[in-house]
């Protein structure tokens, strides 16, 4: 276990804080609710939002920023959206400060009150389709197919590095379309695209599916999640599409027209994910040793560590590691020698470790007589000693080994705690004693996933896509059903 880590097994919460910190990846920050990213945390939000940008592109979108501040009004046009986010928003009044009478200090001048209080965005649909109005008037001007990579304030209580903070950082996707089935398949589109994300890239295994109408976007007629199962049994929405309707388009009076000369509003999508990824990648892969990041998203694949005793070894070793560095890094493989003299080989391997970097290579005076190299890698803890020669061959390969193993730990541990269950008393005794996916009959009505909720913090996670019609009772009213949905406690 590494040094300062929490076991895992023992007090799973206090273990991620542990990890957060220990890793260099964030710190909380002088404003309550906020987090200061570290570099090494960032340097994996870098990575997540390259391959996404780069996905999101490949789909026709492209980027565009819209403004922090969102005037109070704009809320009010939407009612379902206003009410979802209301408790959450932060709002500017005045726009100076002013010494105090004492001069030690400052106070809000009350003479600089804004006509118009503002709120620090939550989400951006009000403020970007004001703007929409401004750019749509015909069918030519369709689709419009907008991400913007941002920060958002949604007022937490109650925050938890990466999970859960005032401020957090995410990309949002915005859309416009003149047909109901175009915004409906955008929908779709982009929900499969962030499962793509998160299994061939965070090598996490998700369920797609639809909210249920209590779970649903504040003023969307459809929402799509994906769904993964994190190490304590616990769901983590990793990523949602929102098919929002006409809802936007009548709030701003958003009209175009269409080919035969109609008047009509336009079909609207929304869609995010955000830094909370970063912890769904710490609470799906990481061990009482540190980190676990898949290669394809870890800032650094593979360190080289010199084992030496005097300058002498140290030189000849450095011609060996840096013709290795030089190598793997023709192959699009990002490397670091790390010859620092601050710290001993052992510090070095122990912090690697703790940082999750996928592969670490060793060289000693040994190793140069012996034309070897020792190879060790991050998911298994497995050493093996191979000739120099083969590194450059083995270690794309052991990259990609890697990577598919870190997916398929975390399949077999969700397939595992995947339970079929028929009987409330089976339900209650999944939840208290190991979590994990449940998959249950519900009646379908509000009443009863609001009486479920509370009685055991459980709720519908989704409604999975590809669950089957089949004929069955409600867990919790007996009342008939005619599908399966997803059960958890969730983050």
């Amino acid at each position: 276990m590494a040094k300062f880590l929490t076991n895992r097994e023992e007090n799973y919460a206090q273990w991620y804080n542990d990890l957060v910190i220990k890793a260099d990846l964030a710190e909380n920050s002088a404003v309550r609710g906020c987090m200061v990213i570290k570099p090494n945390g960032y340097a994996i939000w870098e990575k997540i939002q390259s391959e996404l940008d780069r996905m999101f592109k490949a789909t026709g979108h492209v980027n565009a920023y819209f403004p922090l501040f969102i005037p109070k009004s704009f809320f009010s046009k939407e009612a379902a959206h206003v009410e979802g986010f209301a408790k959450e928003c932060a709002v500017v009044t005045h726009y100076r400060l002013k010494n105090d009478e004492t001069g030690k200090g400052v106070v809000i001048d009350p003479s600089a009150r804004l006509e118009e209080e503002l709120i620090i965005r939550p989400t951006s649909e009000t403020i970007i389709w004001n703007s929409y109005k401004n750019w749509i008037q015909s069918y030519r001007d369709l689709p419009i197919l907008i991400n913007q990579w941002a920060n958002v304030v949604r007022w937490e209580m109650r925050t938890r590095f990466f999970l859960r903070t005032t401020e957090f950082l995410w990309q949002e996707g915005h859309t416009a379309h003149a047909t109901r089935e175009e915004a409906l398949e955008e929908t779709e589109r982009m929900i499969n695209v962030y499962a793509d994300f998160a299994e061939n890239y965070m090598a996490l295994p998700v369920i797609k599916g639809y909210k249920s109408d209590n779970e649903r976007f504040a003023g969307a007629l459809d929402t799509y999640a994906i769904e993964a199962l994190m190490q304590d049994g616990k769901a983590l929405q990793a990523g949602t599409s929102h098919f929002l309707g006409q809802n936007f388009a009548k709030a701003f009076d958003v009209q175009f027209t269409d080919k035969s000369g109609k008047l009509d509003y336009v079909w609207a999508t929304s869609w995010g994910l955000s830094t909370r990824m970063i912890g769904a990648l710490i609470m799906a892969h990481a061990d009482n040793h540190g980190l676990v990041i898949p290669p394809k998203l870890a800032p650094l694949q593979v360190v080289i560590i010199p084992i030496y005793k005097n300058s002498g070894q140290l030189k000849n070793i450095s011609e060996t590691a840096l013709k290795i560095k030089m190598m793997l890094e023709k192959s699009g493989i990002s490397v670091k020698f790390d010859d620092r003299d601050n710290n001993t080989p052992g510090w070095k391997f122990s912090d690697y470790e703790l940082k999750g970097v996928p592969i670490r290579l060793a060289i000693g005076p040994r190793d140069l007589v012996n034309g070897t190299v020792e190879v060790a890698r991050r998911d298994t803890l497995e050493k093996i000693t191979i000739p120099v020669d083969s590194v450059y061959k083995l270690i794309p390969e052991l990259l990609k080994e890697i990577q598919n193993n870190i997916f398929n730990k975390a399949l077999k541990f969700r397939n595992k705690n995947t339970y079929y269950i028929d009987k409330w008393k089976d339900f209650l005794k999944i939840l208290d004693n190991q979590g994990g996916f449940i998959m249950a009959h519900w009646d379908g009505t509000a009443e009863t996933e609001e009486r479920i909720k509370e009685e055991t913090k459980a709720t519908i996670s989704c409604i999975p896509f590809d669950s089957p019609d089949e004929d069955g009772k409600c867990i919790y009213s007996g009342k008939p059903s005619k599908r399966r949905v997803l059960f958890a406690r969730s983050y």
